[in-house]
């Protein structure tokens, strides 16, 4: 069964397509995939040499299953790198995942497992994109996911300002930005042919800019002040619910309801995009496990089923998804709402451990295009996480390097 649901997950996200290298997401049993570093708790990791990665997840059964875990090194693009194992890892790969833990005192059973990089058997030696796929006993791929290991050797520094085409300067925002190397000997050789960069938006990969050029040089200064290419939609606050405490209503929650498991039914969401920018704190999409009066939610934290609702008429040529860091950004059948003609509402159900969630609905078209702001709206004002991943391949190097990190925010946005 978990084999079936595995490939229709993976035939969805290669039918609609976004990156070289598709990330496999969650199934029925696997949950509460959290691949985080220090600097990155949820989304996607970003981390230095010298700091740990952290990989989390919960599958829902006793079986206590056998997981290992392979990594792979990639190209700024996500295309496969050419080098052997040897020159990006030390030690060895595809080992058993030790560490794990039953849940306790939990209506659904679990076992939670537990991973770190670098440990004991296995180290990282160069910087740049990665993937690491937890295989079962079977040596089938369960699922994957995406990190990126960086050096320090280069100072980015952000600057967020409205768009600069009159059309768009109420909807969306533009990414400035300056590359300068920090000394340390280090220089770029032909930064129009070395050097590549990514621009993330709130850590999310499907709506990233990449390819860029430097426009020109100054000194040892790179600047890229595009007045279209690094434009985001600016979208709007993510929602959020809060269902730490199962027997009752929390942030967000209007009600409980307890069968097998609890059932936590949100309030009924809106259309945002025909309404005005109203601030709402939010953490850019991120979630966090948490749960009350227990001192252990990794293992004591339970799941239950959230009830997400939609008032929307039907859209008859596109798709609506429930969509955040929770689910990796997911557009597949586990996250894909089904429309309810006698309550006008597109409705899913989802199970999940408590805790923070940010969410956001949206759409896609039947050209598989992605409408972030289809249904939350587009605003300049909206406060976003952006960062600046910078990519180096000297003359004659085989793979690239990540070289810089930038990170701002846009609540500083100006004209």
């Amino acid at each position: 069964m978990i084999k079936i649901q595995i490939t229709i997950s993976f035939l969805m996200s290669l039918f609609l397509g976004n990156s070289q290298i598709q990330e496999m997401d969650n199934t029925d049993e696997i949950k509460s995939i959290s691949l985080k570093s220090n600097i990155s708790k949820s989304g996607l990791p970003l981390l230095s040499l010298n700091e740990r990665l952290y990989l989390e997840f919960d599958v829902l059964n006793s079986n206590e299953d056998d997981y290992y875990y392979v990594i792979e090194h990639y190209n700024f693009d996500w295309t496969k790198s050419r080098l052997m194992k040897s020159e990006f890892l030390e030690g060895l790969d595809n080992l058993r995942i030790f560490n794990y833990e039953n849940s306790f005192n939990t209506y659904q059973i679990y076992s939670n497992y537990k991973l770190q990089i670098p440990n004991k058997q296995t180290r990282l030696k160069v910087s740049g994109n990665y993937i690491i796929k937890i295989l079962n006993e079977y040596n089938e791929i369960i699922f994957s996911r995406k990190f990126m290991v960086y050096e320090n050797l280069a100072n980015v520094n952000l600057e967020i300002k409205r768009s600069r085409n009159v059309n768009e300067i109420s909807s969306k925002q533009t990414v400035d930005f300056v590359i300068k190397t920090n000394g340390n000997n280090f220089r770029f050789n032909n930064p129009a042919q070395t050097v590549n960069t990514v621009i993330l938006q709130n850590n999310n990969l499907k709506t990233a800019i990449s390819g860029l050029k430097p426009q020109y040089s100054l000194g040892n200064e790179l600047i890229y002040k595009y007045n279209i290419e690094t434009t985001f939609s600016g979208g709007n606050e993510y929602l959020y619910f809060e269902n730490k405490d199962v027997r009752g209503t929390n942030l967000g929650v209007q009600y409980t309801d307890l069968q097998e498991i609890y059932h936590s039914y949100l309030y009924v969401d809106i259309n945002r995009s025909k309404t005005r920018y109203t601030y709402n704190p939010d953490i850019n999409g991120g979630y966090q496990v948490t749960v009350l009066d227990r001192e252990n939610p990794s293992v004591e934290a339970d799941y239950t089923f959230v009830h997400f609702s939609l008032r929307q008429p039907e859209l008859q040529t596109k798709s609506i998804y429930v969509y955040g860091s929770f689910n990796n950004f997911a557009l597949n059948i586990l996250n894909k709402m089904s429309y309810n003609s006698k309550s006008s509402t597109y409705e899913l159900t989802m199970k999940l451990k408590q805790g923070f969630y940010n969410y956001k609905y949206v759409v896609v078209n039947d050209k598989n295009e992605l409408d972030e702001g289809g249904i939350s709206g587009n605003f300049y004002e909206t406060e976003n996480n952006y960062k600046v991943v910078v990519y180096y391949r000297d003359l004659g190097a085989r793979f690239d390097r990540i070289v810089g990190l930038g990170e701002g925010t846009s609540t500083q946005i100006s004209n």
